[in-house]
């Protein structure tokens, strides 16, 4: 038994000196065509962005696109990151714990901690979607996760839209999850040459990103001041702010522009 308890305590002491020697993510924009390109068997990959924030461990962002039939993993599978799952364009099978779902473009999987999950293009086309994974410094709290409803499948057109004098807005949900005290996420569609508001700061870390919900938005721009510098962005990339990192998104292109985001704490 001290043999274990001991084996414990080095294997607890490696991983914080791993964790601590990670480097927090930096808030700018990620742009999808500076990223550079994988070839897999069964498609592609792209990392994104992998660091710490002022409440996770680890931060991490990819994409993935599957060719027709295909699946990154061979099987399903369970980690201890929580993950969320949005998808870039096609239909993207998830399964979580036995209830198996079709996601189209839009749509969003929210997996807890240690739920067996798999992920498959079942379709004729190609399918790329996005992987966001959070393991935070406090331990984990299953039980948390659960009492908010757990995992968590939902398509774009099962959120309502409603618009107000600058476009209109599509809540997600908002609530604790296993990694998460708070985890929130909504879609903005923001009018042409507005700014969603004023330049401000929360203590929660934040993405956003455009996506081409509309045919008339996938040439959308945008542009994000991050504690007074501009930068561009177009759909595809992806927007991260650090905790309290001063920051505000305008639309600079020609029609409505839409993107996610959210924050987590």
């Amino acid at each position: 038994m001290k043999n274990l308890e001991v084996l414990l305590i080095v294997m607890f002491l490696v991983q914080s000196v791993v964790y601590s020697q990670s480097k927090l993510v930096e808030s700018k924009v990620y742009k999808w065509d500076d990223l550079v390109v994988a070839k897999r068997p069964q498609g592609e990959a792209r990392q994104i962005l992998e660091g710490t924030t002022s409440h996770f461990k680890l931060c991490k962002v990819h994409a993935s696109t599957l060719l027709p039939k295909g699946r990154m993993r061979p099987e399903a599978y369970r980690q201890e990151n929580e993950e969320l799952i949005i998808v870039k364009e096609g239909e993207l099978t998830v399964t979580i714990e036995g209830k198996t779902k079709v996601l189209k473009a839009g749509g969003i999987a929210l997996i807890m901690s240690g739920d067996l999950r798999e992920n498959v293009n079942m379709s004729d086309k190609i399918t790329t979607y996005y992987v966001f994974q959070l393991n935070s410094i406090e331990p984990v709290d299953i039980e948390r996760g659960k009492k908010a409803g757990g995992s968590l499948l939902l398509n774009w057109d099962e959120i309502a839209f409603k618009p107000h004098d600058k476009g209109g807005r599509r809540d997600f949900f908002n609530r604790p999850t296993s990694m998460c005290k708070r985890f929130e996420m909504h879609v903005t569609t923001l009018n042409e040459g507005l700014m969603s508001h004023d330049a401000h700061q929360h203590k929660p870390a934040e993405i956003i990103f455009l996506i081409d919900s509309q045919e008339n938005e996938k040439d959308s721009k945008a542009q994000e001041t991050i504690n007074g510098v501009w930068h561009d962005s177009k759909v595809g990339d992806i927007i991260f702010l650090q905790s309290n990192d001063l920051h505000g998104i305008k639309n600079v292109g020609i029609g409505t522009c839409t993107y996610f985001a959210f924050q987590f704490e």
